[in-house]
């Protein structure tokens, strides 16, 4: 039973794969559809721009903190079973984790906007 189901699953996967590409398959192509900018001119100039390394670390930074709040929220929701000392030191080593990686980000200049 539990064969016949995976072969039908299977089966069924197969032809609905095989039909989406029948189906979206681009007949017309034309130079400027097929030519990486769209609007038809040729580009005169590198199409990469120098990337900005002080906007990189800033994501990166809103990154890290993103997820250090996500790990958070699940410590409300785990206050009413656990221990109470046991939750506030937890609490606290975790915040001053993060309060020792913004001191760090601050002395090394990375949350200074106007360089």
């Amino acid at each position: 039973m539990l064969i016949l189901l995976a072969t039908m699953i299977l089966i069924i996967t197969i032809l609905m794969i095989l039909i989406v590409n029948l189906i979206s398959k681009k007949t017309f192509m034309d130079r400027e559809k097929s030519s990486p900018f769209e609007c038809g001119f040729d580009p005169k100039s590198s199409t990469r721009l120098p990337f900005s390394l002080h906007f990189f670390m800033i994501a990166m930074i809103f990154l890290i903190f993103d997820v250090e709040i996500t790990l958070l929220l699940p410590l409300i929701i785990s206050m009413k079973f656990m221990n109470m000392n046991m939750y506030f030191i937890i609490l606290m080593f975790f915040i001053i984790i993060l309060l020792i990686g913004l001191m760090h980000e601050w002395n090394q200049g990375a949350l200074n906007w106007l360089k």
